[in-house]
């Protein structure tokens, strides 16, 4: 038997990789969020009682399913003591769950999908879907959802309630759509698994860069996804996640200080996965309704495949870019464009298209407008502009890396 504080650091690893699983499957047994949830934590406070003693189930996850439900039933029979229509809700679960283990199957790993369907059900405002599903499918807390979104956590948390209120009075099902209703869900979905990846990758906030967790579980959730609707952006957005987190290991040098796509040495860059995602990307391209994901990714393989920065085909990436201009609009898209202009025209044509930008207005709170400005300032020999302009973007980022990367930048003058 493991020692009692390894066994601990044991459950707190089950917790991180299975919670969000076994809360999805919670749901589809008890039909309920918030007594799913408090199953859930049941289940671990069980969990932390009896596996120091009975040792560690072959399978954890079923067991905190079972514990889960069983944990569930009974807290609504102490309830129907107050309320009576209680105990026959609790009568209704115990029959529809057999006692044997055919509802524990591999239709499981579908769980978390089904869920992200019912969370991005059309009769939930766009807001409501994402917030919900960050919350429950992938757990971030309420303040870090607020931070993703500008809002207030007050705020988040009651867009979160209300939509587990429409959910349950609607009858909301919770299932895969028909496929003549994926359309209208599909872009929602995909929208919130790569906002999930985002998080992850280039976390909002805090100490660290990149919370790999998330990572992984938006990619996981692409791979169902691909498996259950083989269409060319479902492909497009698992090649982009792949190819983007391929870099995972090589975004930071040795102190947590970041590196750019320039510095990155190209040889950390887990290249299975950049040849996992080669043909997905591929596909998508000669897929009928590929989209911005697949575009996106298109920009993210010719990165990929360069040995160098310098031998990156900056054409090709301008192209992509005004190619995902037509299909999507915006002024992200915009900068990212001024970027690979600058590249292939140098930088005064991108500096052109990054005050076009601002004389619009626009991305003014965006910290990478004024770093990419700065530096097309410093390499045209403007430092006093390219100092201010550093000076705007340390400003507009609470991501200690990038302040550090800012500052390292501003201390270089």
């Amino acid at each position: 038997m493991a020692s009692h504080p390894h066994l601990i650091a044991h459950i707190n690893e089950v917790y991180r990789r299975e919670s969000r699983r076994v809360l999805a499957t919670l749901i589809r047994l008890l039909r309920d969020f918030d007594l799913a949830e408090e199953a859930l934590h049941d289940a671990f406070i069980a969990a932390l009682a009896q596996w120091p003693v009975e040792g560690i189930p072959k399978n954890p996850r079923a067991w905190l399913v079972s514990a889960g439900r069983f944990k569930a039933i009974d807290h609504l029979r102490r309830r129907s003591l107050f309320n009576k229509s209680l105990a026959g809700i609790a009568e209704e679960l115990e029959s529809s769950i057999s006692d044997s283990e055919d509802w524990f199957n591999e239709s499981i790993e579908d769980d978390q999908l089904k869920l992200i369907f019912t969370c991005c059900h059309p009769s939930l405002s766009t807001e409501a879907q994402l917030a919900l599903t960050l919350r429950e499918i992938c757990g971030l807390t309420t303040e870090e959802i607020a931070r993703a979104f500008f809002a207030t956590p007050s705020t988040i948390a009651q867009r979160i309630v209300r939509a587990k209120n429409k959910i349950r009075d609607a009858a909301i099902p919770y299932e895969i759509p028909a496929q003549h209703e994926l359309p209208e869900r599909l872009n929602t979905v995909l929208h919130t698994i790569y906002l999930v990846f985002n998080e992850g990758y280039s976390a909002s906030f805090g100490e660290s860069l990149v919370r790999q967790h998330l990572t992984r579980e938006a990619i996981r959730l692409g791979r169902l996804l691909v498996e259950l609707i083989p269409q060319a952006e479902v492909f497009g957005l698992l090649g982009l996640m792949l190819i983007q987190d391929s870099r995972a290991q090589a975004r930071m040098d040795a102190k947590g200080d970041l590196l750019t796509l320039e510095q990155q040495d190209r040889a950390r860059w887990d290249h299975s996965q950049i040849a996992e995602a080669q043909p997905l990307i591929r596909r998508a391209l000669t897929m009928g309704g590929f989209g911005v994901y697949s575009l996106q990714a298109a920009i993210a393989a010719v990165h990929a495949e360069s040995p160098t920065y310098a031998d990156t085909d900056w054409s090709e990436i301008v192209g992509l870019y005004e190619l995902l201009l037509r299909l999507n609009p915006s002024p992200v898209v915009e900068l990212n464009r001024a970027v690979a202009l600058a590249m292939r025209d140098g930088p005064a044509a991108g500096l052109k298209a990054v005050d076009a930008l601002c004389a619009r207005g626009e991305l003014q709170d965006y910290y990478l407008l004024h770093a990419a400005r700065a530096d097309f300032y410093r390499q045209l020999g403007e430092l006093n502009s390219a100092r201010s302009a550093y000076e705007q973007a340390l400003q507009l980022t609470q991501l200690e890396p990038e302040r550090r990367f800012l500052q390292a930048k501003l201390a270089a003058f």
